[in-house]
């Protein structure tokens, strides 16, 4: 029952219209804000598309564009993507979590993204 209630929640937060937060990152099949707004819940989780890639997508600073993920869900994109989206929808900051990174946080694509991460230890 309490997992039930994720099913419920928003995907995504735009913060003063400039700071886009998610849990995992960007999409191959996402071009704009709105199709995260039009994203209807409650809903189960796909294995695939643009609400699954919102959820498990990573960067990765090794590649330019987008490459399957492997951990064999979702994608990876590169700088180049995360620069394009942000440019295109008027973003001054992406930021996600989902990954561990040493000191909680760690920048990405030249400060235009940011993972954060806390945990006890």
């Amino acid at each position: 029952m309490f997992t039930d209630c994720f099913n419920c929640l928003r995907v995504a937060a735009l913060i003063d219209d400039k700071i886009l937060c998610m849990l995992g990152g960007l999409s191959p099949d996402l071009l704009n804000l709105d199709q995260i707004r039009e994203i209807q819940r409650p809903t189960e989780i796909p294995d695939y598309g643009l609400l699954c890639d919102l959820l498990w997508s990573d960067p990765d600073p090794s590649i330019q564009g987008w490459a399957d993920s492997d951990h064999g869900v979702s994608c990876t994109f590169g700088p180049d993507k995360v620069a394009e989206f942000q440019k295109k929808n008027y973003l001054d900051l992406i930021c996600r979590g989902h990954q561990v990174v040493e000191d909680g946080y760690e920048f990405f694509a030249k400060w235009r993204l940011v993972t954060i991460f806390s945990a006890p230890n």
